[in-house]
């Protein structure tokens, strides 16, 4: 599925396939053949998206991971997995519909999927609180890890969230303790576990979800303690330095594999992923079913041992000066 193109680096993207979309029309009602006209303009249109996505900004990649027309969470579910059967409600609260989750096939092969869902027109963001969850969010996706585990199951988690949702509901409902006592019980989970940053990743919304064997991010996702909007506004005291923010925050998914937060960056089509919804699927499905794979090898402590490991190992720190005055890092 094509998405409509808003942004000023997809401008002539855009005009370029209002060309195409224009000679159809007219072939359809004059009955012309237009096929060599059409084959140019492709030709065309193709250079144009590898250009244009070759060397982006982080600003311009923030951009593309909340393109409103980029697949979310269900999107890929229905591409790239079959016989999906949607699970409801955390037994404690209700349901929280800006997390889906439930059994469905990798491959042919069994797993409990659970994705933050955004909603395509305002209605369905109201439901799906704009893909940003609250503390029975969280709890739901537990009680599903939880039923994988009994059931010796692989979990697969989709990440697309602006964060957890702040308001007053969610805070006296214990949105932080909810996302902690994730963080605790998936790291200890004795089955493989993996997540695919599909859009934007923020903050402990995104981690609530996120702790897992391997972390795949799509070439144009986003991955990050904080929006480059907050950044700004804390750093700088306005959103105008959004740009500087997100350059600083080193948030695309070439960075965060340069850091070790991220173990693969799976491609997208020309054009990023809202160009083409069914390609983009494909390259995930692909990448989740060979990173299995590569974890049936290990069993449960082994598991366990290097998930440990793999987030003990992240990050770097400046210690304080010592005696001599010389400050030491590692």
């Amino acid at each position: 599925m094509a998405g409509s193109s808003r942004f000023e680096f997809e401008r002539d993207i855009a005009e370029i396939q209002n060309q195409i979309d224009r000679l159809r029309t007219v072939a359809d009602e004059g009955g012309l053949d237009v096929s060599e006209q059409l084959a140019e303009l492709r030709g065309k249109l193709d250079a144009l998206k590898e250009d244009a996505y070759r060397d982006l900004t982080p600003i311009e990649q923030v951009q593309v991971a909340r393109h409103p027309q980029r697949p979310y969470s269900l999107d890929y579910i229905e591409r790239a997995f079959t016989d999906f059967v949607e699970l409801h409600g955390d037994r404690l609260y209700r349901d929280d519909e800006a997390i889906v989750g439930g059994w469905a096939r990798l491959d042919g092969r069994p797993v409990m999927v659970i994705g933050q869902q955004k909603g395509r027109d305002m209605k369905e963001n109201l439901r799906r609180n704009f893909g940003m969850p609250h503390p029975e969010g969280y709890r739901k996706a537990l009680r599903l890890m939880r039923m994988a585990e009994k059931f010796g199951r692989p979990v697969v988690t989709l990440i697309d969230t602006p964060g957890a949702y702040p308001g007053i509901g969610s805070e006296e409902r214990g949105i932080a303790e909810a996302i902690a006592t994730n963080l605790r019980e998936m790291s200890r989970l004795r089955v493989p576990v993996v997540s695919v940053v599909i859009g934007e990743g923020m903050s402990g919304g995104a981690l609530g979800i996120g702790l897992t064997d391997r972390i795949l991010m799509l070439e144009h996702a986003i991955y990050s303690v904080i929006s480059p909007e907050g950044c700004a506004a804390i750093l700088w005291r306005s959103a105008e330095h959004k740009d500087k923010a997100a350059t600083a925050l080193r948030l695309t998914s070439r960075d965060l594999l340069q850091l070790g937060v991220a173990d693969e960056v799976v491609p997208e089509p020309a054009g990023g992923a809202h160009a083409d919804w069914d390609a983009a699927a494909a390259a995930v499905r692909e990448a989740l079913v060979r990173t299995l794979t590569e974890l049936d090898a290990l069993d449960a402590d082994e598991l366990r041992r290097r998930r440990w490991a793999k987030y003990e190992a992240m990050g770097t720190w400046i210690e304080g000066p010592t005696e001599s005055g010389a400050a030491t890092a590692s």
